[in-house]
């Protein structure tokens, strides 16, 4: 959430950053008079128990009662006018950054730049479901009568590539060398920390969600429920991987702080139609690997931009042709005060689609976690926090299986994994 103090003090900055973002200006209007209100409230109660001390102590046992209720009455106001002004702040999104380009959707997403040839065929390409059908290594036939529509199961070699995918991810951020070469990219003194593996929760509170800024009003259709447990299924590794270190500050020495999740996801992906819903590119339960960080106001853009090149490193790894999209504002996430998509070549579709986002939080997110940096100097303050997707494994396997395609139906593997499989391709048995 934004600071409150900063939304007191720049009421149209707010409204024009959030009006950029596609949302309603009349949130910072709405929260500012519950703030009002809220703050009067707060002066009554502070003066009434002033005022009933001065009795007790004078022994004016009649007034002191009266007091007693104006107290009561009034903090009941308080907690109920406190949870409404509660719920409009947690509605205003994150400011976007000077250089994200303004704009209403994503036709107007600025282009950055792109690697790779597009992949070439001197034969009718096939989509991913009709390769993993035909290997039989894809069957969603069977996962619709078990589970219902839009699941899968992945089989034999694709099953084996997935965790081949895994293992690749975990080797390469936990490889201080590989890391110390790509911060380097950013700054020849950039922290070239490596990450530490985790395999978080797949189930998260529905109170700590709402810290996360992933469970604000109207994302909840979004999101799996379980009722009898009131806890939600998560969808993606860092919305449990971010709650880490929630109420606790953290020194300024041991930060940043970089973690690598992989979890299994579940999301409703409501409104998805079409392509999108064919095969395994949306669909309710999936597997990511992703990355979240916890660093220093000053250095946490660069955090941003040392995420995205991790991502591209690995494309390259993999060579599969990729662009780089800097979102505008009406495209990005609420939470987010920068996001940065990576587009991977899809030969079936013609075009590059969305297989990687990196979303920086600022202290937007930390704020609701509570989450501080104790610094050197004595002084604490919010760290910042960024995320980012290292693999969603059935885009990245979409993408793999379209681009690595042969003439005879079999999918050669990316050399980059074939250390960690027994094959160099998938064929028919």
């Amino acid at each position: 959430m934004l600071d409150i103090n900063f939304i007191r003090e720049n009421p149209q900055q707010v409204k024009k950053g959030i009006v950029a973002k596609n949302f309603n200006p009349r949130l910072v209007d709405d929260f500012l008079a519950l703030d009002e209100k809220w703050r009067e409230l707060v002066k009554k109660t502070d003066d009434f128990r002033s005022e009933q001390k001065k009795a007790g102590n004078n022994r004016e046992i009649e007034k002191a009662k009266e007091l007693k209720i104006k107290i009561q009455n009034n903090e009941e106001q308080l907690k109920s006018v406190e949870k409404e002004r509660e719920r409009i702040l947690y509605l205003i999104p994150n400011l976007p950054m000077e250089d994200v380009p303004v704009g209403k959707n994503e036709s107007e997403n600025q282009f950055l730049r792109k690697w790779g040839e597009i992949t070439k065929f001197d034969f009718e390409p096939k989509d991913h479901l009709e390769l993993g059908e035909a290997l039989d290594i894809i069957d969603v036939k069977m996962a619709a009568d078990v589970s219902g529509s839009r699941f899968n199961y992945l089989k034999g070699e694709l099953a084996m590539m997935e965790f081949a995918i895994v293992q690749y991810v975990f080797s390469i951020l936990t490889d201080e060398k590989i890391i110390k070469k790509i911060a380097k990219k950013i700054s020849p003194d950039f922290p070239a920390k490596p990450f530490v593996p985790v395999v978080p929760p797949v189930m998260i509170k529905p109170e700590v969600y709402t810290k996360m800024a992933r469970l604000d009003p109207g994302q909840e259709e979004e999101r799996f429920y379980l009722p009898k447990d009131n806890l939600y299924l998560i969808g993606s590794a860092e919305h449990t991987l971010g709650p880490l270190h929630m109420d606790q500050t953290i020194g300024e020495s041991q930060l940043p702080l970089r973690y690598v999740g992989f979890s299994t996801s579940f999301r409703r992906e409501a409104g998805s139609y079409g392509k999108d819903t064919r095969g395994i590119l949306r669909v309710h339960q999936f597997d990511k690997v992703e990355m979240e960080s916890f660093s220093l106001p000053e250095l946490s853009a660069k955090e941003q931009e040392f995420f995205v090149a991790i991502q591209e490193y690995m494309l390259r790894e993999l060579k599969l042709p990729y662009q780089v999209m800097l979102l505008c504002t009406g495209d990005m996430g609420g939470p987010n005060a920068k996001q940065i998509d990576i587009e991977t070549w899809i030969p079936s579709q013609n075009k590059y689609r969305e297989t990687h986002s990196a979303d920086f939080m600022a202290d937007y997110q930390a704020r609701r976690l509570n989450t501080k940096v104790k610094r050197l100097n004595g002084k604490t303050e919010l760290v910042h926090m960024n995320d980012a997707t290292a693999f969603a494994i059935g885009r990245i396997l979409i993408a793999i299986m379209e681009n690595y395609q042969q003439k005879d139906g079999s999918i050669v593997i990316p050399k980059a994994l074939q250390k960690y499989l027994g094959f160099k391709k998938i064929k028919k048995s």
